[in-house]
C-alpha cells in the first residue's frame, strides 16, 4: 500500500509544490529554450518525475514503474489508436488525389481573400484538425491561401489564428479523451463543458480573420458571412459535443459551417475590395467554371468521366457535383459510422459486449485522506473512436478502389510519419500518470488552491501556457488536467469546469507554440522569421485569453448553470 503525501519536503506544502514543478519546468525549458525534440524533452521529464516519486514522495519503485506503464498504455489505447487511424484516413485521401480535388473545389467558391480566409483557414482547416491535427491544418491552409493569391505573411497569420476554435476537439477529440483519462471525470461531461466554452471563441475567430486580411473595411464589407460562419460553427460544435458524439464534434461543425457559408454565398456577395485575390485562377485545373472542364486524372477512381469543352452545361455540372461528393465521402462515412455508434441500443451493446476492464497490476494507492485511488484500466475495444475510424478507412479504401497493398502501405507511411509523436504521447501520458499517482500533482494543486476563488483567473492561463510550450492540447491536458481538478476541489470550484478550461483556454496558446510557428513559416517560405509571426499573433492570443478568462469567471459564479451535472 502506498499512501500519498501532500507535503513530503520538510513538511512544507509550498516547498513540496516547488519541487513538484521541476519535471514540468525541465520539460518546458527543454522545449521552449533549448529547442530539444519533444520526445527527448518528455523522456527527460519522465525520468526526473519518477526519481522524485521514489525518493521524495516515497512511492515504491515497482509502483512507480507500474504507473508509468499504465500511462504509456493509455497513450496507445485509445489516444494513439485514434490519431493513427484518423491520419490514415487522411493519407488515403491524399494519395488517391481526392484531397486535392476537395481543396480545388473549395478554392473556386470565391475570388475574395476575406471569404477564402473563412472557407479555407476556418472551415477547411477545422476539417483537417478533426482528422490530422499536429500542424497539418496550418501547413495545408497556408499553401492553399498563397495559391489563391494571398501574401505569405498574411496567409501564415490567418492559418495560425484560425487553428484555435477546433483544437479542443481535434484529432477525433484526443485532447478531451486524454483529459478524461488523467482526471477520472466522465468524457461526456468534459465534452459538454468544453462544448459550452469553445463556441464563444468560434463566433469571434471569423471576424478576426476578416480584420487581419482587410482591416476594419473588410469587417464592414464581409461581417455578414463572418457572423454566419461563426454562429454555424458554434451551434454545431455545441450540439455535437453535448448531444451526439465528442469524437466527431469538429467534423460535423466544419462540414455544416462550410455548407452554410456556400449557401450564403450563392445569394449574397460581399462588397468588392482591393484585397480580393485571383482565387479562381488558382484552382489548379480541377474546374474551369467558364468552360465546364473537370479533370480527375490525378485520382484513382476511373468511374467518373472527364467532361471536356463543348459538353452540355448540365453534364459538366453533374461532373462537378460528383467530384465534390466523392471528395467529401470520407467525412460523410465517418459522421455516419459515429452517429450509428451513438444510437442508444448500439452504444449499450458495444459498451457491454466489447469493454475490457481490469485492475492495473502492481498499484495499491490511497490519497492523503486515506481514500483508495482508482487504478482500473478500461477500454471499449470495438466502440472506441480508433476502431470506428479504422472501419471508416476500410470503407473509404474500397470506394476509392485502393488495393489492400496500397492501403497497408499508406498505414505504414502513417506510422512512420507519427513515429516521434507516438513516443512523445506515450512518454507524456506516462509522466502524467506518475505525477498524478505519486501525489506530485496533488501537492501542486493544493498549493494553487490556497488562492481560493481567484484560481478561476489562473486556470485559463495554466492551459494557455501548457499548449504554448508543448504545442499540443492533448499533452497540456495530460500534464495539467489533474492539477486543475485538485486545485478546483480544494478551492470549492467545479472540477469539470476547471478541467475543461485547461483544454478550451489552451487552444489560444497553440498559435504561439514553437512547433506551429515553425510549420507555418516553412509552409509560407519564411523559415527563420518565426519571431515575426509570434509578434503579430501575440496580442491576438492574449486578447482572446483575457476574454476567455472573463467567461470562465462568469461560469464559476453567475453562469454556474452552464456546468453539466456529473
Amino acid at each position: 500500500m502506498f499512501h500519498q503525501i501532500p507535503d513530503p519536503v520538510f513538511g512544507s506544502l509550498v516547498l513540496s509544490a516547488v519541487v513538484a514543478t521541476l519535471p514540468l519546468a525541465v520539460l518546458f525549458a527543454l522545449l521552449g529554450v533549448a529547442r530539444v525534440r519533444a520526445w527527448t524533452a518528455s523522456l527527460v521529464a519522465l525520468v526526473l518525475s519518477a526519481a522524485l516519486a521514489i525518493f521524495v514522495w516515497r512511492m515504491p519503485p515497482l509502483q512507480a514503474l507500474s504507473s508509468m506503464a499504465e500511462g504509456a498504455l493509455y497513450g496507445i489505447v485509445p489516444i494513439l489508436w485514434i490519431l493513427v487511424n484518423a491520419l490514415w484516413v487522411y493519407q488515403l485521401t491524399v494519395q488517391t488525389g481526392w484531397f486535392a480535388v476537395l481543396g480545388e473545389r473549395i478554392r473556386v467558391v470565391s475570388r475574395d481573400e476575406r471569404v477564402l480566409a473563412i472557407v479555407i483557414a476556418f472551415c477547411f482547416g477545422a476539417l483537417l484538425e478533426s482528422l490530422a491535427g499536429f500542424g497539418a491544418p496550418v501547413a495545408i491552409s497556408v499553401g492553399m491561401l498563397i495559391a489563391a493569391g494571398m501574401k505569405p505573411l498574411k496567409a501564415a497569420i490567418v492559418s495560425l489564428l484560425a487553428n484555435t476554435a477546433p483544437v479542443a476537439f481535434g484529432a477525433m477529440a484526443a485532447p478531451i479523451i486524454a483529459l478524461a483519462g488523467v482526471t477520472g471525470i466522465d468524457t461526456h461531461a468534459l465534452s459538454q463543458m468544453a462544448g459550452r466554452q469553445t463556441p464563444f471563441l468560434a463566433v469571434l475567430v471569423p471576424l478576426i480573420l476578416v480584420v487581419i486580411v482587410d482591416g476594419i473595411r473588410g469587417l464592414k464589407e464581409t461581417w455578414a458571412v463572418a457572423v454566419v460562419a461563426g454562429l454555424a460553427f458554434a451551434i454545431s460544435q455545441f450540439v455535437t459535443a453535448n448531444f451526439i458524439a465528442v469524437e466527431i464534434t469538429d467534423v460535423v461543425a466544419s462540414i455544416v459551417t462550410l455548407l452554410v457559408v456556400l449557401v450564403v454565398l450563392r445569394f449574397w456577395k460581399p462588397a468588392s475590395s482591393d484585397s480580393s485575390g485571383a482565387a479562381g485562377s488558382a484552382a489548379g485545373g480541377a474546374a474551369d467554371e467558364s468552360s465546364g472542364e473537370v479533370s480527375i486524372e490525378r485520382t484513382t477512381l476511373g468511374a467518373t468521366p472527364k467532361a471536356g469543352r463543348g459538353v452540355a452545361g448540365d453534364r459538366s455540372e453533374w461532373s462537378r457535383t460528383r467530384l465534390t461528393w466523392y471528395a467529401v465521402l470520407p467525412y460523410v462515412v465517418i459522421v455516419t459510422i459515429f452517429a450509428v455508434s451513438q444510437v442508444p441500443s448500439v452504444k449499450e451493446f458495444l459498451s457491454r459486449a466489447t469493454t475490457v476492464a481490469l485492475p492495473w497490476p502492481g498499484l495499491d494507492i490511497t490519497d492523503s485522506a486515506g481514500t483508495p485511488v482508482p487504478t482500473v484500466f478500461s477500454v471499449n475495444i470495438v466502440g472506441n473512436g480508433g476502431t470506428l475510424l479504422l472501419l471508416a478507412g476500410m470503407i473509404v479504401a474500397c470506394v476509392y478502389r485502393v488495393s489492400f497493398r496500397g492501403a497497408l502501405a499508406a498505414y505504414g507511411a502513417t506510422l512512420r510519419q507519427l513515429r516521434f509523436t507516438i513516443i512523445t504521447v506515450m512518454t507524456v501520458l506516462a509522466l502524467a500518470y506518475v505525477m498524478n499517482l505519486s501525489g506530485q500533482t496533488q501537492s501542486l494543486g493544493a498549493a494553487l488552491a490556497t488562492t481560493g476563488a481567484l484560481f478561476a483567473l489562473l486556470s485559463p492561463t495554466i492551459g494557455w501556457v501548457g499548449v504554448a510550450i508543448t504545442g499540443s492540447d492533448t499533452s497540456s491536458n495530460a500534464l495539467f488536467g489533474m492539477l486543475q481538478v485538485t486545485a478546483a476541489e480544494k478551492a470549492g470550484l467545479s472540477p469539470v469546469l476547471m478541467a475543461a478550461t485547461n483544454s478550451s483556454a489552451g487552444v489560444l496558446g497553440k498559435m504561439l507554440s514553437p512547433q506551429n510557428l515553425a510549420v507555418a513559416a516553412a509552409a509560407a517560405g519564411m523559415v527563420g522569421k518565426e519571431g515575426e509571426l509570434f509578434r503579430k499573433l501575440l496580442w491576438w492570443s492574449l486578447g482572446l485569453l483575457l476574454v476567455f478568462t472573463g467567461l470562465v469567471c462568469l461560469q464559476s459564479t453567475v453562469l454556474a448553470w452552464m456546468i453539466p451535472a456529473v
